[in-house]
């Protein structure tokens, strides 16, 4: 079997899946066009890495489809100096995007096949502006608040308040929130209190608390 032309995969991905439904911001597209998402799927389906829905990646996870990536990434409204908190590192795909648009992303993982998998590749790769961590994403991570942006990979109820509290004043969060029925929202920390906004209906998996210790 011939190798795939992964540029001109990426390249037919970023024109008829992410530029032909609306996304518009330059960085985003020009990140989308760069980032090598077949390296974070498993190998026997680097050939499907460009295709338009979710892969699984293990352990009851998914990378997500190549649209939603780019749309979340877009509400962020990325400048290039902000300081990012991922709750669901997953594949690291998202987290590799982010990096390339902002000064710095802190990620946790709360599987930690996942998380150790991730934080590997991540530096082979060279993503050197990314911080991991395998922890309960309900908690953030409180050492390096606050953050501009939060974005959330994994759908819940509500969003944690420990995670608005890390959220810096004027800040924006986005998360996809609910469980049979999910909404992604994009949420903003002001002082009088925060604003959100329903983007689209969208499906997720459930985020998940550490289990509790049996005694």
């Amino acid at each position: 079997m011939s190798t795939p032309d992964f540029t001109e995969l990426r390249r037919q991905m970023v024109t008829g899946q992410i530029v032909s439904r609306g996304i518009t911001d330059k960085r985003v597209i020009k990140t989308l066009l760069s980032v090598e998402r077949h390296k974070f799927v498993p190998e026997g389906s680097m050939h499907l890495a460009y295709e338009d829905y979710p892969l699984s990646i293990g352990e009851g996870q998914f990378i997500s489809q190549p649209y939603i990536v780019a749309l979340m990434t877009e509400l962020l409204a990325l400048k290039g100096n902000e300081k990012i908190l991922e709750i669901g590192t997953g594949s690291g795909y998202q987290a590799a995007v982010l990096s390339r648009l902002c000064r710095h992303v802190y990620t946790v993982e709360i599987n930690s096949t996942l998380a150790n998998r991730v934080e590997k590749l991540l530096k082979s790769i060279g993503y050197n502006n990314i911080s991991a961590r395998c922890a309960d994403g309900y908690s953030g991570w409180q050492e390096h608040a606050p953050y501009d942006r939060i974005i959330i990979t994994c759908a819940p109820e509500q969003v944690p308040e420990k995670l608005m509290e890390q959220l810096a004043d004027s800040g924006l969060l986005a998360a996809p929130v609910g469980s049979d029925s999910q909404e992604l929202k994009l949420i903003q920390k002001k002082a009088g209190g925060i604003s959100e906004k329903n983007i689209i209906p969208v499906r997720f998996v459930p985020m998940v608390h550490k289990a509790e210790p049996e005694y």
